[in-house]
C-alpha cells in the first residue's frame, strides 16, 4: 500500500533520518584498519538510542542487529560479526533503519578502510554519482523507470561496472518496506508515476565485474548474505527521500551544504 505523506510527516521522518545521518557521520571518524565489526554494530545501536530513536532492523523479520555490515564482495545483508576485523585496503557498507517517534529512515553508505585501490575509489564515486542522478528524476509526474534508467545508462553504459538487479529500492513509512518497488535499472517511461509525497529510497548496488550476485551461508553464524556472482568488489549508496512539489528531498542527508537543493 502507498500512502501519501502530508509535509508534517515528511518532517518527522526528516528528524529520524537526521539520526540515521549522524550515525554514518560518526562512522567517517571510526571506521579503520583494524576495527571490529562489532564496533560499529556497538557505535549505531548506542548513537541511535541515545538520541530517543530506535534501530528499525532488530526484530525485522527476526533480524538481530542495528546494522547490516558487509565488505569487499558482500554486496548486502552482511551482518556485524565479533572478531572480523577490517582490513587496509577493504570497503565496507553499513545498511542501517531508524525509527524516531514512529517514523522511518533507511540510508547506507559504503566506507574505504585505510589505502584503498584505484579501482575502488572509482567504484565508490561511480555509485555515489548514480545515487543523486536516480533522486534527480525523482520528479512529480516522471515514473519510477526514469530513476532506474538514469542509474543504469550511468553505471554500465558509461562507466562498464555491473548495475545489481535483484535487490532495489522501495516505499518506506509507515514501515521500512513499502510500495512501490524502486529498481536501480529500467526504461525510462515506464513503471508507476510519481506522486507529491510518496516517500521512496534510491539504493543502487554496484559491483566492478558482472551484476549478478549470489548467496554465501557463513555456517558460524548461520546467515545467508549476498555477494557478488564473480567475486568482485561491490558498493552501495541509498537515501530516504520525499517527492515534493519542490523537487526531490533527501531526508538523510550526511552534508545539507553539498545536498542545498534537496533540504527542504
Amino acid at each position: 500500500m502507498i500512502t501519501l505523506k502530508s509535509p508534517r510527516e515528511i518532517e518527522k521522518m526528516a528528524e529520524s533520518g537526521a539520526i540515521l545521518a549522524g550515525v554514518h557521520k560518526g562512522l567517517q571518524k571510526l571506521i579503520k584498519p583494524g576495527l571490529d565489526t562489532w564496533e560499529i554494530e556497538e557505535f549505531a545501536n548506542k548513537y541511535i538510542e541515545d538520541h530517543g530513536a530506535k534501530a528499525s532492523e532488530k526484530g525485522f523479520d527476526g533480524y538481530k542487529f542495528a546494522t547490516c555490515i558487509s565488505i569487499n564482495d558482500e554486496v548486502a545483508h552482511g551482518i556485524p560479526r565479533k572478531g572480523l576485523k577490517l582490513k587496509d585496503g577493504d570497503i565496507v557498507k553499513v545498511d542501517m533503519c531508524v525509527n524516531k517517534d514512529g517514523f522511518e529512515s533507511d540510508s547506507c553508505w559504503s566506507y574505504a578502510v585505510g589505502n584503498v585501490s584505484d579501482e575502488i575509489k572509482k567504484l565508490m564515486q561511480v555509485t555515489h554519482d548514480a545515487l543523486y542522478l536516480g533522486i534527480d528524476q525523482a520528479v512529480i509526474g516522471n515514473r519510477i523507470g526514469d530513476i532506474g534508467t538514469a542509474i543504469q545508462k550511468y553505471v554500465e553504459d558509461q562507466n562498464g561496472f555491473g548495475d545489481v538487479r535483484e535487490l532495489i529500492g522501495h516505499g518506506i513509512q509507515p514501515s521500512i518496506h513499502e510500495a512501490p518497488n524502486v529498481p536501480g535499472y529500467g526504461h525510462a517511461g515506464q513503471g508507476m508515476r510519481l506522486r507529491e509525497g510518496m516517500t521512496i529510497t534510491i539504493e543502487p548496488m554496484v559491483n566492478t565485474g558482472t551484476w549478478q550476485i549470489t548467496d554465501r551461508y557463513d555456517k558460524k553464524d548461520d546467515w545467508t548474505y549476498y555477494v557478488s556472482a564473480d567475486g568482485t568488489p561491490s558498493a552501495q549508496y541509498e537515501h530516504t527521500l520525499a517527492i515534493t512539489k519542490n523537487g526531490p528531498k533527501i531526508l538523510t542527508s550526511q552534508d545539507p551544504e553539498a545536498d542545498q537543493k534537496y533540504m527542504l
